[in-house]
């Protein structure tokens, strides 16, 4: 039988940082540089922007394994990063992420008239994200007193594997109550959150301007000559 959806889109899944909130998706980015600073290394932003979307202690051994950050961990520590150094840096993380997420906590324009025409039509508001438990719980707090609140939430931390797999999104269709997933689009900022989208079978959209790829807040957007933003 022929079971393809030819029904109405039921429900969108956003990310949170670079998407939603957080213009640029700063808050992640400047602590990954902090954590290996007080380790002796120096990474670039361009470097601690890479592998975004994902858990963040996965975020974290992916980063010590840019070679040219291995290269630098090595020089500073005569021997290579392992799984007890990212388990450590990741201890680390935590407090200072949590220090810092109220200040990047700032809606992305637009987000609220985006919610408000998806409820019109009668979508339901799931979300997804790298961060934490205890992360997300300050994020949806910071989120509700400016006037966004989606139905479901799903973390990093809530399912055996974070992004590129699917679990977060089908997580976020169960909570929502919606399938065929074809009838749900997932909407991100990272190269992982569009895999997400695609793992677990939802239309899918990736944002460039407020997220991660380009990495600029509204300020410095507004700033850049239409060509290099174009180019970007």
């Amino acid at each position: 039988s022929d079971r393809k959806h030819r029904g109405p889109l039921q429900a969108v899944i956003l990310d949170w940082a670079g998407t939603t909130m957080d213009y640029g998706c700063y808050a992640p980015a400047v602590v990954f540089i902090e954590v290996f600073r007080r380790n002796g290394v120096d990474v670039s932003i361009e470097e601690a922007r890479e592998p975004m979307g994902a858990h963040k202690k996965v975020h974290i051994r992916k980063l010590s394994q840019i070679p040219a950050v291995a290269k630098r961990w090595e020089e500073a520590h005569e021997k290579p990063c392992d799984e007890e150094d990212v388990e450590r840096m990741f201890q680390e993380f935590v407090p200072l992420q949590l220090d810092c997420l109220a200040d990047y906590a700032d809606l992305i324009p637009g987000t609220l008239e985006a919610v408000e025409k998806f409820r019109a039509r009668g979508l339901k508001i799931g979300s997804t994200t790298g961060y934490t438990g205890e992360m997300m719980e300050l994020l949806r707090a910071e989120a509700k007193k400016r006037g966004y609140n989606p139905d479901s939430s799903v973390c990093a931390t809530d399912v055996p594997a974070g992004r590129p797999e699917p679990w977060m999104c089908l997580r976020n269709a169960e909570a929502l109550g919606v399938y065929p997933m074809e009838s749900i689009v997932k909407i991100g900022d990272t190269l992982a959150d569009v895999e997400e989208g695609l793992n677990a079978g939802m239309w899918t959209v990736g944002l460039a301007k407020t997220g991660n790829e380009i990495g600029l807040n509204r300020e410095e957007i507004e700033s850049l000559a239409p060509d290099d933003l174009e180019r970007r």
